[in-house]
C-alpha cells in the first residue's frame, strides 16, 4: 500500500500539550496556556485557526489591491473566538445551542476611497480560509497502520 504524504504533521509526546508542527518547510510549536495545564510554548489551536484566517484575509486583500493598482499601505486583521449561546439562532437545530463566533476587525491603511473600502470588505470574505470555515467541511479521519 502506498503511503500518502501529508503537508502538515503534528507530533505530541508525553510531556504536557506542547506539539511540534511541521508544515511544508516550516517548523513551529502549538501549546495550551498554563491556566489549562500547558506550558504556553506556542499558540493554542484556536490561535492557529485565527492566525490562518487573519493571514489569508490580509494576503487576499493585498493581492486584490495590487491587481487593481490601488494604493494599499497596510492591512491589520484582529480576530477573536468565543463560543456563545444563541437563544434564537436561525441556523441552529435547537434553541440555546452554543455556536462558534469568530469576530474579525480589519484595519486598512492607504489612499482608498469609500467605494474601494467597501469592496475590500466584500473581498475579505472571499479568502479561501474564510470560505472553508463557512462552508460544509468534511474531515475524514483514519487510523494509521
Amino acid at each position: 500500500m502506498t503511503s500518502k504524504t501529508y503537508p502538515v504533521t503534528v507530533t505530541i509526546g508525553q510531556n504536557g500539550f506542547t506539539s511540534e508542527i511541521k508544515a511544508g518547510n516550516h517548523n513551529l510549536k502549538a501549546d495550551e496556556p498554563t491556566a489549562v495545564g500547558g506550558n504556553d510554548l506556542g499558540p493554542s489551536p484556536y490561535d492557529l485557526l485565527l492566525s490562518s484566517l487573519g493571514a489569508c484575509t490580509a494576503m487576499t486583500l493585498k493581492m486584490y489591491a495590487s491587481r487593481k493598482g490601488w494604493d494599499l499601505k497596510e492591512v491589520v486583521v484582529e480576530l477573536s473566538h468565543s463560543k456563545d449561546y444563541y437563544k434564537d439562532c436561525m441556523d441552529c437545530e435547537e434553541t440555546g445551542t452554543k455556536v462558534d463566533l469568530i469576530e474579525r476587525q480589519i484595519h486598512i491603511k492607504g489612499d482608498l476611497d469609500e467605494k474601494q473600502l467597501e469592496r475590500m470588505m466584500k473581498i475579505a470574505d472571499k479568502c479561501p480560509v474564510h470560505k472553508t470555515l463557512t462552508s460544509e467541511t468534511i474531515i475524514k479521519t483514519t487510523l494509521a497502520e
